[in-house]
């Protein structure tokens, strides 16, 4: 609102100061600001940064209560990443607020079309996917299924929340009697690494799956499956934690992450270093966690750029001292003494002789004392500029010394800054680690209470069919 206020008394100001004791602005100018205005009024994109704060505006209005005023600054907004991340917002207090869904539906619905205008087509696709799983996880909320299937199958098979998405999917199924397609979902589901979300969830309910379909005896063989599956999970984390502790996070997580092949999610093997992307990107879905890898990657690269300034220094201040010794040769001054007084000699004897030979020799003998002459002075300025190198040289030296060893304060400063700053990620990792396996050891709960009642039922069903 202040940007549009200054839109309106900025021409109002410029006409005024253009009076007659004032040249009139160009036309050009008048037409850019004339533009800029209508920019301002009908909402043309100035910049992701306008857009950015118009979402902050919202945002505001959201945190406060005014879900009205919101949805009137994001209706205003320019279609893109901004605007769409603002509906999901509004779809997310809409969903908390309203006992009917079609309020947060239909802003999920111009989130997705928003997210349409994006330029950044990767940030896109990860904003749709996610908007695809709220809309789905919605509709099932509240048994709209065939909506909510429909808005799952959208989610691309390579996205973080593909997992999740399954999951729904085959709840979804579930809920409308097709139980085999339901454990198709589940069981692609489990194809991918226990650390993404709704992975453990499509375990147990593969199990639920047979239970309903009236397998029971592979009912129990899937939760079996689904025990010694999370039982692995506990250890691989156990081994992560330690990993973590010893190595650190940024080393553990994201260097070792990036030289893990493509291929492990397709893979059914629970080993230390195939979930390990799937970690890492659990773990930087929390913005603290980004702020602080972040950090340490500046630092790193900060650091890695001071030591080489600091080696690149050191090898000219020790190029330097070598050409300072080189010069300070004796030798090579007592060369250059001997060749001026050398100098000195042949003139002389130039000079006698051209005091007893003819016209036409003494012709010759002067151009060979002019040459002779020329070369001198040419010494003299070779021997005059090179008195005065040394002091350039060494005056070099000694500011090559002194940012020498300004760069070792710094990159002394910089490496204890990053180590604090590695230790505050490592806290977070090892919290994160510590989270997921509580979520592991309670999904292993549930699995182990899951066969007791089958193991149950099971008994039960056994002493009915004994007795007479």
């Amino acid at each position: 609102m202040m940007l549009r206020v200054l839109l309106l008394v900025l021409p109002l100001t410029v006409s005024g100061f253009s009076g007659a004791a004032t040249p009139a602005m160009p036309d050009d100018v008048l037409s850019g600001l004339k533009q800029f205005r209508q920019a301002g009024e009908v909402s043309v994109d100035l910049g992701d940064g306008r857009q950015q704060a118009l979402y902050e505006d919202a945002e505001r209005a959201r945190a406060e209560g005014r879900t009205d005023e919101a949805g009137r600054i994001l209706a205003g907004m320019k279609e893109g990443y901004w605007a769409a991340l603002g509906y999901l917002n509004l779809a997310s207090d809409y969903a908390k607020s309203d006992l009917n869904p079609a309020r947060a539906l239909v802003a999920l619905r111009v989130a997705l079309a928003m997210s349409d205008g994006d330029a950044d087509s990767e940030r896109s696709q990860h904003l749709e996917n996610n908007l695809l799983v709220r809309a789905g996880y919605l509709a099932y909320q509240h048994g709209e299924f065939d909506k909510a299937i429909g808005f799952l199958e959208k989610v691309d098979l390579d996205s973080f929340n593909t997992p999740r998405a399954l999951y729904l999917h085959g709840l979804a199924l579930t809920e409308k009697g097709n139980h085999r397609a339901a454990m198709q979902s589940w069981h692609r589901a489990r194809k991918y690494p226990l650390a993404y979300p709704g992975v453990a969830d499509a375990w147990i309910g593969m199990g639920r799956g047979y239970d309903l379909s009236g397998y029971l005896g592979q009912a129990g063989e899937a939760y079996l499956a689904a025990n010694a599956a999370f039982e692995s999970e506990r250890v691989t984390l156990r081994k992560l934690a330690g990993k973590i502790r010893e190595q650190g996070a940024y080393k553990t997580l994201v260097e070792d992450a990036r030289e893990t092949g493509v291929d492990w999610f397709l893979a059914d093997s629970r080993t230390l270093t195939q979930p390990r992307m799937a970690y890492l990107l659990g773990f930087m879905e929390g913005p603290e966690a980004q702020r602080a890898a972040g950090r340490v990657v500046a630092l790193r690269t900060m650091a890695a750029k001071l030591d080489r300034h600091g080696h690149d220094l050191q090898v000219f201040g020790g190029a330097l001292e070598d050409k300072l010794a080189g010069m300070q040769n004796p030798f090579a001054d007592q060369s250059k003494m001997d060749l001026s007084a050398r100098g000195k000699d042949l003139s002389a004897s130039l000079e006698s002789l051209a005091n007893q030979a003819d016209p036409d020799q003494q012709a010759r003998i002067r151009s060979l004392h002019k040459t002779l002459a020329d070369t001198q002075a040419r010494l003299e300025q070779v021997q005059a500029r090179g008195s005065r190198q040394p002091e350039t040289l060494d005056r070099l030296r000694r500011e090559a010394l002194a940012l020498e060893r300004r760069n070792e304060v710094l990159l002394s400063a910089v490496r204890q800054l990053l180590e604090r700053c590695e230790s505050a990620l490592d806290k977070l990792a090892l919290e994160y680690v510590e989270a997921r396996d509580q979520q592991m050891a309670f999904a292993l709960d549930k699995t182990e209470q899951q066969i007791a009642h089958l193991y149950e039922y099971l008994a039960l069903q056994s002493l009915e069919e004994t007795q007479p």
